[in-house]
């Protein structure tokens, strides 16, 4: 499969579609904000990709989740009302319960650290979503070292202007939200955004007799301040307010949308956050020094059995799980940034350095409630998270086509750990990561690179598994926990060489990625299935393998006609990472890393007033876990808008899944049906069925 998804790139690179055009339509330059400088997307030295508003708009994406299958080698997990985890080129968690994670994907939102809080993804008034593949560390530190997320608002003007939005979609899906910015005069330029959506989900709970056991309701508000202090310093203020009242009954016996849950749980979230960035233009280097603040309160429950006492003779089991999470996490960091090149090596040389310190406190509350018993079980613990690094890049400009970059970062953590079942622990350790990037621009919109970069996350602590030790008898268990009460860090090396290029008349834009990388002390998560325990854990297996390639070109043949497409290969191996139950993975394919992902569409426009796009995304079948053999199924799904703007008022009807199509985005092998005596099978979580709504759109 994977031979034949690099014949269909091939067919692709050589398709008319890299002809030039002498339309005057131009396709977008897009300047990007994650790296160190601003640049365009076509200059940066990496895989890249950036969806505008308009983009986002054209998919009615009001969540991250829903935009995320238009991307090259980027796959989500569920198992949420919300996807909270995204896996970048076959590498990311999929889930969290009891103990402490690192996130191999980050999320930054207005350069607010959300990563491992994917669901607070909102996309209402978002300018841009930046997607950084491969190891992103030398950058963004722990958090980024399988790839990051970078999510802006729209940025205020000195104009007032503004946006109204109204919508309505089946599962009685109603959305509406305003923003608006403009001059406060001496006070700075401000923009405020409230959206607020709510739908029924897409369960039905034939027990309960309820169509609403998974519905969601999300209120989402954003404020951002620039202040002039004086003709050198400038003061960003940046608010975050977010409120998830979102229901969680996704998993049926029957692998359908109906469910028999006599208890449905819920999938909350409340955060609130700050950032101040104060920046201070000099002659020879600018200075930025920012304080960031978030709290964040989950409460994640779910019925454990997923059905009701009686459902099979003599049956009287019932149980319910909850996890309630605390969240809080502070930053303060120090960059300074060329404003000056130096003169060095017989050419100019930029520099950046800086200093990093994050902070996160975490306190869990699991209250596990078994009803055929009577017993409540309450397990406690926190978790302090502690990073503090030092990073610094040079750019050396040889000639005005030739330029060497090399970056590093050194981070040190350490992470005490402590809970009600008298574990402790403090994982601790120092990680180094970065980037080596040689850059050929021979001509404007021309580049061709190759990167080697380092990423990295941190260790932890296998609190569970530990717990678990006291409670059972069986010598060959304890001794298997105890090997694995910690893991260590892991690390992640990647070469990828790359060519961007915009063509002369503006009408075609490509670009292209082919990389390679290698896992060291790879965490994988496995479980302990036996002795009355159902434990998952991470473990270090010896390494990961992978490579593969994506694809993205933009083209305009006429003025009323844009073709765009997506592709994304990849082949990935696990090494050395054997289950609970002695079955060796070695030489199998990594979990939620799909072969082939693929978007490919159209846009045309009938006249300035009407158009329409259409679009497919597809995806290969994968591995739910790292630990058991299940799959999801190979999947396409179709898209379609239409799109009428008169001056300031826009109306676009649209579909997503239009096939309606069930494919999966979470899955499990067990035995939890009493009706099957527990037999172990497949479960699956399936992503979004058919959706049709309109949206009113009035800009000021």
């Amino acid at each position: 499969m994977f031979r034949k998804s690099y014949l269909v790139l091939a067919l692709i690179a050589s398709s008319p579609a890299f002809a030039q055009s002498d339309n005057e339509e131009a396709v977008e330059r897009i300047t990007i904000q994650g790296e160190f400088r601003r640049m365009t997307v076509q200059e940066a030295p990496t895989s890249v990709t950036a969806l505008v508003a308009d983009r986002l708009d054209q998919r009615n994406a009001l969540h991250l989740e829903t935009a995320l299958n238009a991307l090259a080698n980027v796959n989500f997990s569920g198992g949420s009302s919300r996807a909270r985890f995204i896996q970048i080129r076959g590498v990311g968690e999929r889930s969290q319960f009891v103990d402490p994670i690192q996130p191999s994907v980050g999320l930054l939102v207005d350069g607010i650290n959300y990563s491992g809080l994917a669901q607070a993804a909102q996309l209402f008034d978002i300018s841009q979503v930046e997607v950084y593949r491969g190891p992103q560390s030398g950058r963004f530190g722990a958090d980024a070292m399988a790839g990051m997320l970078v999510m802006e608002s729209t940025q205020p003007t000195r104009d007032t202007e503004g946006v109204w939005q109204l919508g309505a979609a089946n599962y009685n899906a109603m959305q509406g939200g305003f923003a608006v910015g403009g001059s406060l005069g001496a006070v700075g330029r401000a923009r405020l955004s409230v959206f607020q959506q709510r739908d029924d989900g897409f369960i039905t709970n034939n027990y309960l007799e309820r169509d609403d056991t998974n519905d969601r309701s999300e209120r989402n508000i954003r404020f951002n301040l620039f202040t002039d202090l004086g003709s050198s310093w400038q003061l960003r203020t940046t608010i975050h307010d977010l409120h998830q009242d979102n229901g969680y009954d996704a998993f049926s016996l029957d692998n359908s949308r109906q469910t028999l849950s006599d208890e449905p749980g819920e999938d909350d979230l409340d955060s609130t956050a700050a950032r101040f960035a104060l920046s201070y233009a000099g002659r020879l280097a600018n200075l930025e020094l920012s304080f960031t603040h978030l709290d964040a309160d989950s409460v994640y429950s779910y019925d454990e059995d997923w059905t009701f006492v009686g459902i099979a003779p003599g049956w009287e089991y019932s149980s319910f799980d909850a996890y309630r999470r605390d969240r809080t996490d502070q930053t303060l960091e120090a960059r300074w940034v060329s404003a000056r090149p130096l003169a060095l090596l017989g050419g100019e040389t930029d520099w950046v350095a800086g200093l990093y310190h994050y902070q996160r406190d975490e306190e869990l509350v699991r209250d596990f409630f078994n009803w055929d018993s009577y017993q409540q079980d309450q397990f406690f613990s926190t978790y302090e998270s502690r990073h503090l690094a030092a990073y610094g890049e040079l750019a050396q400009n040889f000639t005005q086509a030739w330029r060497l970059t090399a970056g590093a970062r050194v981070e040190r953590y350490d992470n005490p750990y402590q809970d009600s079942n008298g574990v402790q622990a403090e994982p601790e350790d120092t990680m180094w990561g970065g980037r080596l990037s040689l850059s050929y621009l021979p001509a404007t919109d021309h580049l061709w690179y190759a990167t080697l970069a380092r990423g990295y996350k941190a260790g932890g602590v296998n609190g569970e598994a530990l717990g678990k030790v006291q409670d059972t008898e069986l010598t060959e268990l304890r001794d298997y926990l105890l090997a694995r009460a910690t893991f260590a860090p892991e690390l992640l090396t990647s070469f990828e060489v790359g060519h961007k290029r915009v063509n002369a008349d503006d009408t075609f834009s490509m670009q292209v990625a082919v990389f390679m990388h290698q896992r060291d002390d790879v965490q994988l998560k496995g479980w302990v299935n036996r002795d009355q325990s159902f434990v998952g854990y991470l473990q270090n297996a010896a390494q990961g393998n992978a490579y593969g390639a994506e694809l993205e070109f933009n083209y305009r043949p006429v003025d009323q006609l844009e073709l765009f497409t997506s592709v994304g290969l990849l082949e990935t191996e696990i090494e050395g990472f054997v289950t609970e139950d002695g079955v060796d993975m070695s030489g199998r394919d990594q979990a939620h890393a799909p072969n082939y992902q693929y978007n490919v569409g159209a846009r045309y426009a009938w006249s300035k007033q009407l158009s329409g796009v259409i679009e497919v995304d597809g995806k290969d079948g994968f591995f739910y876990s790292d630990s058991h053999m299940s799959r999801a199924d190979a999947m396409a799904v179709l898209h379609a808008s239409l799109k009428w703007q008169a001056e300031d008022w826009q109306v676009t009807l649209w579909a997503r899944n239009l096939t309606d199509q069930d494919y999966g985005i979470r899955g499990f092998y067990f035995g939890n049906d009493p009706r099957l005596e527990y037999v172990p099978q497949t479960y699956e979580q399936y992503g979004e069925p058919r959706r049709v709504g309109v949206t009113f759109k009035y800009s000021f």
